[in-house]
């Protein structure tokens, strides 16, 4: 998987270790973070592009991301696009949890999936939520999924 910065910037450390780099680094300063992992998608003609973020907030004073996206030519229907962009922040979030833990850094999973039944997306809510609290996570949706639907939407070209 590569990782990148906002400002485009590669990260080629693994992601656990860059992580683990850049909280260290706010923590020498006195910063307590806290984490949100969401993923959003975008179809554009036959191809699908994920693109998953790890949102890192510094208390009192701003934040920084970083990003992930893929591209696949797999047909999805809604509901299936929602899991499978919940299923990569999981797999995000299952694989830098225990930094999380170690560091006292608060983590949140975000799905871009709206809590208002008129919308398509509603129809993968409850099974979003499910996966999300089952694996231990705290959870967000619409509209407070601030990072799969304001960060990751941003960045999914």
């Amino acid at each position: 998987m590569r990782w990148r910065k906002f400002n485009g910037e590669s990260i080629n450390l693994p992601i656990k270790d860059a992580v683990e780099e850049a909280i260290k680094k706010e923590a020498e300063k006195g910063i307590h973070l806290k984490v949100c992992i969401g993923t959003d998608s975008q179809v554009k003609g036959a191809e699908t592009e994920f693109a998953t973020v790890i949102v890192f907030l510094r208390e009192h004073s701003g934040g920084f991301m970083y990003i992930h996206n893929e591209k696949t030519r797999h047909k999805y229907n809604i509901k299936e696009r929602m899991l499978v962009e919940v299923a990569k922040s999981i797999e995000v979030a299952y694989e830098l949890c225990n930094l999380f833990i170690q560091y006292d850094v608060d983590m949140e999973v975000h799905a871009d999936i709206n809590t208002n039944p008129q919308f398509k997306s509603n129809d993968a809510l409850r099974e979003a939520m499910g996966y999300i609290l089952g694996m231990g996570f705290a959870f967000k949706a619409k509209p407070e999924a601030f990072a799969s639907s304001c960060c990751a939407d941003k960045v999914c070209n």
